[in-house]
């Protein structure tokens, strides 16, 4: 089955087919234009990635994507210091807040995931992670979907090393969106035009 290439947006330049869905979802293509695959650093950033891939397990990620800033206030801005102190009370209140998913696995995951980066020193969770990004020249460039992937080598051992740490809902794919997202790979489409940007 052949995978979908680019396509033209209103503005008439092509991007990832994902990036340009309904008008009702321009969210969609403003994420996929200013923030999917362009580096992302720092410890909190990037737990605040693992913790949004793992929510997204299973759901659309335009469902995570609107509940963001309802993520970021119920999770303490994703400040690993913060969440790793979260108690039972905490676990309660996440259960009833509209402005997440009320996944009590997930939350739990979160906390449990704020506990293990906590055991890490300061910039050590960056280096892991980023200690998986694979040489950029060492793979074909995707022109359609059917090229993207879903699970790589690097991908598989940077979940592996997560749960080794303690680390939940960090399977190989949850695991290579966060690498998409964050950068470590460039899956943007051979003529997408924010692919050169990234």
């Amino acid at each position: 089955m052949s995978g979908q290439g680019v396509v033209p947006g209103p503005d008439g330049l092509p991007r990832c087919p994902w990036g340009l869905e309904a008008e009702t979802m321009a969210d969609y293509r403003l994420y996929h234009d200013t923030e999917w695959g362009r580096p992302v650093h720092g410890d909190d950033a990037l737990y605040e990635r693992i913790c949004l891939e793992a929510f997204q397990s299973g759901l659309s990620w335009l469902t995570i994507l609107r509940r963001r800033e309802g993520f970021r206030a119920a999770f303490a801005d994703f400040s690993i210091e913060k969440v790793a102190e979260f108690t039972e009370a905490d676990e309660r209140r996440l259960l009833a807040d509209p402005g997440i998913i009320r996944n009590r696995a997930k939350i739990t995951a979160t906390i449990a995931n704020a506990r293990a980066a906590a055991e890490l020193a300061p910039g050590e969770l960056d280096e892991l992670i980023w200690s998986h990004a694979p040489d950029p020249g060492g793979r074909p460039v995707p022109r359609t979907t059917a090229d993207v992937l879903a699970i790589t080598p690097e991908s598989t051992a940077l979940s592996r090393e997560l749960k080794k740490r303690g680390f939940r809902f960090v399977g190989p794919t949850t695991a290579y969106a966060l690498m998409q997202a964050c950068g470590l790979v460039n899956d943007h489409l051979a003529d997408c035009h924010i692919r050169a940007a990234v």
